[in-house]
């Protein structure tokens, strides 16, 4: 299933990390294969590439089964406290609430500490190890480049086996995933619910607008104007001309506020049209219109009846964007 949003957070507002936000998500629940981490992850890793992101990274790494993770916990606070002396004050706190958070500090004081803390992959059973290595097989498959991130423990306790984040290298902010997700199979059983497994991403829309505004994505050219339309009686006829071939497919402007016929050519020039649909007294009252090519200048008389199949054979065909029939 699919789900889109509002939510909030209760703590202090930063850059890209809102008290409100947006989220678009999924969730695939009711089997374990390796193989649906493969879809999920991909999923969301073309929804970057299809808006044109080329600085988002994909990282992904497995926290293993409940066991596993338990086993990695401990380590991992032994290891802490032994060198408590020389984490930050914030990082002493975070590992008395949950060790595996230390390793989400960011803070220069910890790094050196961080950098030397056993790592998951030395905790892996051998059937989280085989799950963790097709789905590698899997991404390498379909062409996902990914890297493999042992630090990444995503913030949520439930997440087990594949967990994964796509993040903004274009963003200047603490705040740099876009999104991440990760496979969750014991979350259902420990919500009182059945024992069912289950995976899945949310993918932040307030970050990824700020990351397609640092890489300039929207940032293209206005979509070429098929056809301007010169209206000089009383705009009506402009107006239901404008709705019927919008409706066909095609993009059209026009003017407005009356304006004479030498003004609206010059709007229409302008605009980039290649097209000009001019309507004066005499073509209002004949039922028809003066068609002109602005590339040649060439022109014709058509009936307005036929205006939308006349701009097609000049233009091309276009995708109805409602029924015209």
């Amino acid at each position: 299933m699919w789900y889109s949003g509002s939510n909030f957070r209760y703590e202090k507002a930063q850059a890209g990390r809102f008290r409100q936000f947006d989220q678009v998500g999924i969730e695939v629940l009711g089997s374990t294969d390796a193989l649906l981490d493969v879809e999920v992850i991909s999923l969301g890793w073309q929804f970057f590439q299809s808006l044109g992101l080329t600085n988002v990274v994909l990282m992904i790494n497995s926290l293993g089964d409940p066991e596993d993770r338990a086993a990695y916990i401990e380590a991992l606070r032994e290891y802490f406290e032994s060198h408590s002396e020389k984490l930050s004050e914030e990082s002493r706190a975070t590992l008395q609430r949950n060790p595996l958070r230390v390793l989400d500090s960011k803070r220069v004081q910890d790094k050196t500490i961080i950098d030397a803390a056993p790592t998951i992959s030395q905790f892996l059973s051998e059937d989280a190890q085989a799950h963790f290595t097709k789905v590698k097989a899997g991404l390498d498959a379909l062409g996902v480049t990914y890297s493999v991130n042992e630090g990444l423990v995503r913030g949520l306790d439930y997440y087990q086996r594949t967990v994964f984040e796509y993040v903004s290298t274009s963003l200047d902010s603490a705040q740099t995933a876009v999104g991440g997700g990760g496979r969750y199979d014991g979350l259902v059983e420990d919500l009182g619910g059945p024992a069912t497994p289950g995976v899945g991403f949310a993918l932040g829309i307030d970050r990824t607008l700020l990351a397609c505004d640092s890489e300039e994505v929207f940032q293209g050219a206005s979509p070429q104007i098929d056809a301007f339309i010169v209206d000089v009686v009383d705009g009506m006829t402009a107006l239901r001309l404008a709705d019927e071939l919008r409706a066909a497919g095609f993009t059209v402007d026009r003017a407005y506020d009356g304006r004479s016929m030498k003004s609206q050519m010059k709007v229409a020039d302008r605009s980039g049209a290649r097209i000009a649909i001019i309507i004066g007294p005499d073509e209002a009252e004949a039922g028809n219109c003066t068609v002109r090519n602005l590339m040649t200048s060439e022109q014709s008389l058509v009936l307005q009846t036929e205006v939308v199949t006349h701009l097609a054979s000049i233009v091309g065909e276009r995708n109805p964007r409602r029924n015209t029939q």
